[in-house]
């Protein structure tokens, strides 16, 4: 109760749990807290999962999220996901239950080392076996600040002796004291240790980079600056009037502007960026000044390990209003690289003519029946990956959330959507499949229960592949005891296996029967009946007008839609 209790003292909100003896004590606590209304608590089965929920639900809220586990390989199943959490930076908290010290190194059951268990990048503290003493209250309190106000993952090892059974207190007398969940005022930021200052006028020919979680502050930066802005999908840092969308054609070996590429003198990066390898290879280059602001996850962003600093924060003093010759320096640069991309993206948009909507109008029978049958066409044309990202894409807005899975679909996108400030999320810490489902879920509680006003009305969107949906599909047991389960749309983009790899080197030089085999994958499953297994609603949406209306739907609180598309 000591260490719970701080959790929820200290700010923690939503504590995740998964069945197991050796862990009773800590999961019945957390019962009686959400009995009292002081934590929302969070079941599931299985700990893979549990530990993907979690982390959705710190990636949207920004708070530390503790999974609470029993011993043996239900820890080892947390792995993925803290090594997520450690590459992206988010507060992941681990507390797994453990056998006292008597008991290791026997072979007793279910008793492995687990201090340690997630490597030497993941910090850990074990506890022994309590035994009642003083001294333990106040370690339980010192441990429940440490996890509450962590910026990366934690793993609390406690070791419980038998017997295990507890007589949990009633806590209503306690919890009048404790304001309610969600009730918190706002975290308290600490200022920026290392702040860059950055003089405009002498960075003429530089460029903004923000990649996965980079946030508004990149387009805020490119703004203040007047420097060209490269945004990947999952920055949130995707609008303004400074955004490059082209950014791939133009730094890429076949630049129709290499003058520009070759001009460019120094980068801001923010976030995590991993969606081409162009803007690595523009970070290395030799001659160019690279900056890293703000965390990048538990590795410092570095590739080449060419970046010359790495900094808190910028602060930018535009070029002054009095300064005629540094501004249209300035404007220029800018103007050079938004009109090199818009001239990209015209000459590769698609030139499908819409229908006159005139002739609609017609008095002429046949002009207005050629005009139905050029409607019909267009609604009955069949969905390819291009489609499908641009209408996702279209029907998300500030108030929903978008989740994108590690797969064709999230460079298609990146390659193609305009600018739109939307809140997106991936797993890029190590752009696994993993845990995809699960992590859309907890972003789904995150952002409609617990999170702003705003995002309560929307509904969470997650753009898969076929493969990184059946790798977490066990995920989709959700609202089992009467739990409050979210509003989700799981988009599914059948392919029929991983054509990600289709675009790789490997498919020029593997044979085709072992490229099958072993990257592609191809797999047969009903996925309505998957989806009905769990007591998800499911629509197929192969047509333009199919994925459209099922888009903008609320009809069912959850649904899987499948597209099915092309392997080419």
């Amino acid at each position: 109760m000591d260490f719970l209790g701080g959790l929820v003292r200290f700010g923690v909100t939503d504590v995740v749990v998964c069945p197991g003896s050796r862990s009773q004590a800590l999961a019945l606590v957390g019962a009686e807290l959400e009995r009292v209304g002081a934590v929302r608590l969070h079941v599931r089965l299985d700990e893979r999962s549990a530990g993907f929920f979690a982390l959705g639900l710190a990636a949207e809220t920004g708070r530390a999220v503790p999974v609470i586990t029993t011993s043996g390989t239900a820890v080892a199943n947390l792995h993925p996901a803290m090594l997520e959490a450690f590459h992206a930076g988010l507060p992941l908290v681990a507390v797994t239950a453990d056998r006292p010290e008597e008991l290791l190194g026997i072979g007793a059951n279910q008793a492995t080392t687990q201090p340690g268990i997630f490597g030497p990048s993941i910090p850990f503290e074990t506890v022994d076996a309590p035994i009642g003493s003083p001294a333990e209250a106040s370690l339980a309190e010192n441990l429940a600040l440490r996890a509450a106000s962590a910026s990366g993952p934690l793993h609390l090892n406690l070791a419980f002796r038998d017997p295990l059974s507890v007589a949990v207190p009633r806590l209503d007398e306690w919890a009048a004291g404790v304001e309610p969940v969600g009730s918190a005022g706002a975290e308290q930021v600490s200022p920026p240790a290392d702040v860059l200052e950055i003089d405009a006028t002498a960075w003429p020919r530089t460029i903004v980079i923000a990649g996965a979680a980079a946030g508004p502050e990149a387009e805020k930066v490119a703004h203040e600056g007047g420097w060209p802005l490269i945004a990947e999908a999952t920055s949130g840092s995707r609008f303004g009037r400074n955004l490059v969308l082209a950014y791939r054609q133009l730094l890429g070996a076949g630049s129709p502007r290499p003058d520009l590429r070759d001009s460019v003198e120094r980068v801001l990066v923010f976030g995590h960026p991993t969606l081409s390898r162009e803007v690595p290879h523009l970070i290395a280059r030799e001659g160019v000044h690279a900056v890293v602001v703000g965390p990048t996850g538990g590795e410092t962003y570095n590739p080449g390990r060419a970046v010359a600093a790495h900094v808190d924060a910028v602060l930018v003093h535009p070029v002054p209003a009095g300064d005629s010759d540094a501004r249209a320096e300035s404007r220029a640069w800018l103007r050079e690289w938004v009109l090199a991309s818009r001239d990209i993206v015209e000459a590769e948009a698609e030139r499908t003519p819409a229908p006159d909507i005139e002739a609609s109008r017609s008095s002429d029978k046949a002009v207005r029946s050629r005009f139905a049958r050029q409607e019909l066409a267009v609604a009955r044309t069949k969905v390819d990956r291009r489609m499908l990202v641009d209408a996702v894409w279209s029907a998300t807005w500030p108030h929903d959330r978008l989740v994108l899975g590690a797969s064709t679909l999230i460079r298609v996108l990146d390659a193609r959507v305009a600018g739109k400030p939307i809140r997106v999320h991936s797993n890029r810490g190590l752009a696994g499949i993993d845990g995809t489902v699960a992590t859309t879920l907890g972003i789904a509680v995150g952002s409609q229960l617990a999170g702003p006003v705003s995002a309560q009305g929307g509904v969470t969107r997650a753009l898969i592949g076929d493969l990184t949906f059946l790798h977490d599909a066990s995920s989709l047991l959700v609202g089992q005891g009467g739990e409050w389960a979210p509003r989700v749309q799981l988009i599914v983009g059948n392919d029929g296996g991983g054509t990600i790899f289709d675009d790789l080197e490997v498919a020029r030089t593997a044979s085709v029967e072992a490229h099958s085999r072993v990257l592609y994958t191809p797999a047969a499953v009903d996925l309505e009946a998957l989806a009905t297994a769990y007591g998800w609603s499911y629509c197929r949406a192969a047509t333009r007008a199919d994925l459209e209306r099922a888009l903008v739907s609320r009809e069912h609180e959850r649904v899987l839609i499948e597209v099915p598309l092309p392997r080419g």
